[in-house]
């Protein structure tokens, strides 16, 4: 006789729009897993712009990479972290009761209480992180971790400055910094200064009183996270040789307002400003390095609230009012 499929409770998308139309408890079967794959019990996830995103089904033509009436993946979520359930033939290193971390871009999502990730974009979880920690760390963390370290090459004495310092790459990414050696100013608003000064900045810039492309102050790096201010602004405080990285990745300022100004970035790399873009590289190899930070204590995860999954749909709404200050994680 037939044997019917394993079902487990996830948060499912039907349509877009407003996140509590559109999002609901419900179930589905459990993702089988390939010979590179790894299911993992999900104990904790987080939100990330591409959620948001995604759920909302802003802007248009990104839809038809993602389905035109619905997305095609009806579970969204990629941060992960929790415990290995079963791993595909080919995976060696994980074993079923690992605890991990990663991320399960392009395979199943992580709203749910299975998820399935290739082998190589999952590390094993620093025993003393919970897995709430080390599941909002991921995508924000890995960000921040390539554009300091690879991407910028922050070093001792770097100039930098982060625009949106206190949201989730924001606050990594300050850190992050510091513990290249960076001289770091950080741009957030008046209830978040003492937060990002706690994290190690040594220069606050409140937007609310200051414009930082005013300030008359040179930087050898900008991180805009925000993207609230016109490229040529943003390139006038940038140092000689000075390097822009515009990220859409942390973008908190809202797609309507970022993605014109990101493609304005962009063109200006056709002249001679330094304009790089930060694709992090979601492996292993990075993972372990971001968890040897967190373990350190260098670094910390900073999260704004954690929502239980049944309530995920309230947690991308907090996410889409773009006033957190850190991350938003759910418990599974």
């Amino acid at each position: 006789m037939p044997v019917n499929p394993p079902i487990m409770q996830a948060i499912i998308q039907d349509g877009y729009g407003k996140p509590e139309l559109v999002l609901r408890p419900g179930e589905i079967e459990v993702p089988s897993i390939g010979a590179g794959d790894v299911l993992i019990r999900v104990r904790a996830t987080s939100v990330n712009t591409p959620d948001w995103a995604t759920v909302a089904g802003v802007p248009y033509i990104l839809r038809p990479g993602v389905g035109l009436r619905r997305p095609r993946r009806p579970v969204r979520g990629s941060d992960v972290a929790g415990v290995v359930e079963a791993v595909g033939r080919q995976v060696t290193g994980l074993a079923p009761g690992d605890e991990v971390f990663g991320t399960t871009r392009a395979r199943a999502g992580a709203f749910a209480q299975y998820a399935v990730a290739p082998a190589t974009q999952l590390a094993s979880k620093p025993a003393e992180l919970t897995f709430t920690d080390a599941a909002a760390s991921v995508m924000s963390g890995l960000t921040a971790l390539v554009a300091m370290r690879d991407v910028a090459q922050v070093s001792a004495g770097t100039r930098v400055l982060i625009n949106g310092a206190s949201g989730g790459v924001g606050t990594m990414a300050v850190q992050i910094a510091k513990a290249l050696g960076a001289e770091v100013t950080g741009v957030c608003g008046s209830r978040n200064i003492e937060l990002v000064r706690s994290l190690g900045a040594d220069h606050l810039i409140d937007y609310t009183k200051e414009d930082f492309t005013q300030s008359g102050r040179r930087f050898d790096v900008i991180l805009d996270n925000v993207l609230n201010h016109p490229p040529k602004a943003v390139v006038r405080v940038l140092a000689p040789n000075g390097t822009f990285l515009p990220n859409s990745i942390g973008n908190t300022g809202g797609l309507f307002a970022g993605l014109p100004r990101m493609a304005r970035a962009v063109l200006m790399r056709l002249g001679s400003t330094n304009v790089r873009l930060v694709t992090p590289a979601m492996n292993r190899e990075n993972l372990a390095a971001l968890g040897r930070l967190l373990e350190s204590g260098e670094v910390r995860v900073v999260i704004a609230q954690t929502y239980p999954l049944g309530q995920a749909a309230r947690a991308v709404t907090h996410m889409l009012e773009h006033h957190a200050s850190g991350k938003i994680a759910i418990t599974v």
